[in-house]
């Protein structure tokens, strides 16, 4: 199994190695040509100009596989349109492009809690959110997020408030998010956990090749999709959009 964004293929006695073309791809998807489909077809005629004037800028980032990829970018802002959110919190920003999706989904009164501890990466996308017209959606703040949920849950007031969270950040802290983010989001809303097939590391075997990054979180995002498969306080479907998210529906 090939963990690190490549395919491979064997004819005869000649193997051949393709990468996927996309910067930050993380799609699942064993075919390339298959995934450039998908977005020359539906996903970058139908995407924003600032999107992909962000995306190109992204490319050029020495940690561009950090980023959201189109697809999913698409996904989150329609899926954000169908529920109507308005008020979301977003956990691990980059340079924005998941949070420019988001903000451009929201009614212009929405608002976005963003949080992230590098604001240097904000700053490279934040002149063309402002440009968009939506930086006022957004409350972006340097730093940890824990603290911050937890003055949030003791504060009382912020309890069930929120519509739509998107989680993209540090995994062995996934499950100290769940654990407040349960109680800060709506009966009835989302909780969005990026990266849960994880390279597709979560089927690999203990031996397989894999990068020191992917097999260091594995075990929390194995650690993750088990605990979120027995909450009997959500509903959840995992997707593999990206490299994986799984939405988790609050309902009770």
């Amino acid at each position: 199994m090939a963990l690190d964004g490549e395919t491979k293929t064997e004819s005869g006695n000649e193997k051949q190695v393709s990468k996927h073309q996309e910067v930050g791809h993380k799609s699942l998807l064993q075919s390339d040509a298959l995934y450039q489909y998908i977005l020359e077809t539906s996903v970058y005629p139908r995407e924003p100009g600032p999107l992909k004037e962000l995306r190109e800028v992204t490319a050029k980032h020495p940690w561009n596989l950090m980023t959201t990829s189109a697809d999913e970018g698409q996904f989150i802002n329609m899926l954000l349109k169908l529920v109507n959110a308005k008020n979301t919190m977003e956990i691990g920003v980059f340079t924005g492009y998941s949070l420019l999706a988001t903000a451009l989904a929201l009614p212009d009164d929405g608002k976005i809690l963003a949080m992230d501890i590098n604001r240097d990466n904000y700053e490279l996308g934040r002149p063309i959110i402002e440009k968009a017209g939506v930086a006022h959606k957004i409350d972006f703040r340097e730093g940890p997020a824990l603290p911050v949920l937890d003055e949030m849950i003791a504060d009382g007031k912020y309890h069930g408030t929120f519509d739509f969270v998107f989680v993209d950040a540090d995994k062995d802290n996934y499950i100290n998010y769940h654990k407040r983010l349960i109680d800060l989001v709506k009966v009835g809303g989302l909780i969005g956990y990026d990266n849960t097939l994880w390279n597709g590391s979560v089927v690999a075997p203990p031996d397989a090749p894999m990068r020191k990054y992917v097999r260091y979180y594995r075990d929390f995002v194995l650690e993750l999709n088990k605990a979120l498969a027995v909450d009997p306080r959500i509903e959840i479907c995992m997707l593999p959009v990206g490299d994986g998210i799984t939405l988790c529906r609050r309902i009770n």
